[in-house]
């Protein structure tokens, strides 16, 4: 089968067939990939099954793991570079809330890569495009918000591992951020939570703007829904997306094995 890239919705994402990740990717085929995540944002490659090594090979083409990780999930590796996402109790869920993975910290990592092991009903992931919530909002907006600066701080994520108790990890970066190798601008925003104030406002001036951000960011018409399968490999960029897990799988198992890209300082 040929090579082909076939869009899921007319935001965000894309399904890539003719590849086998088992396999190693030429330059040839790297290069059409890489055309094609800058261009969709999420890339789908469905019945793969590949294991951590597969799994670590295809990620170390587009960046150098994030081997440390973040010290709240490090539990969780089960390589130094791969880590193992299971079920979590509905109450203590951070990733069920539209988030980018860990930008709470200095450099957050630029790519995730998600390999599904055991699939539940239910367990749905969505994504959001952030470069068209930016592109989406007025001229007069754009302007008052491309110099405002927002403190994000890991308290959903301390929460889920009991770390809440802790100095949580917490970091300032733009409200708009310029994606390093496309040049567009995308909102950089998140969960009341994480985003929690902007730089030289008050909690109570800043919420209504990052609300209103939030809401405007994840408007249905915006959203990729991947409904997994075992085997399945979904990848995207964290400098220009959001993403949110469904938990509406009780009890039942759900595994996927996650590897994420270093990524640069927001700008």
């Amino acid at each position: 089968m040929s090579l082909n890239v076939i869009p899921l919705t007319g935001s965000i994402g894309a399904a890539v067939e003719g590849v086998d990740l088992k396999r190693p990717v030429s330059n040839e085929t790297f290069d059409y990939l890489h055309n094609a995540f800058l261009n969709h944002c999420v890339l789908v490659f469905r019945d793969q099954g590949i294991g951590p090594e597969e799994q670590t090979a295809f990620g170390k083409l587009w960046g150098e793991p994030a081997q440390q990780g973040n010290p709240l999930l490090k539990d969780l590796f089960v390589t130094p570079e791969i880590i193992k996402i299971t079920k979590i109790p509905k109450e203590t869920a951070s990733t069920e809330a539209w988030h980018y993975d860990s930008c709470y910290t200095a450099i957050p990592p630029k790519i995730s890569i998600l390999a599904a092991v055991t699939v539940p009903r239910g367990g749905d992931t969505m994504w959001c495009n952030q470069y068209e919530a930016y592109d989406r909002l007025s001229p007069t907006m754009q302007r008052t918000i491309r110099d405002l600066r927002v403190k994000f701080v890991g308290l959903r994520l301390a929460r889920m591992t009991g770390n809440d108790d802790k100095a949580l990890p917490t970091a300032i970066h733009p409200l708009v951020r310029t994606h390093p190798e496309t040049g567009r601008k995308a909102l950089y925003v998140g969960h009341p939570e994480t985003a929690q104030q902007i730089e030289g406002m008050t909690k109570d001036e800043s919420r209504p703007l990052l609300d209103f951000l939030y809401a405007h960011s994840t408007q249905p018409d915006n959203i990729y829904r991947h409904m997994w399968r075992e085997g399945d490999v979904v990848m995207w960029d964290n400098r220009c997306t959001m993403h949110y897990a469904v938990h509406d799988y009780g009890e039942a198992d759900r595994v996927l094995n996650r590897i994420t890209m270093k990524g640069e300082v927001p700008a």
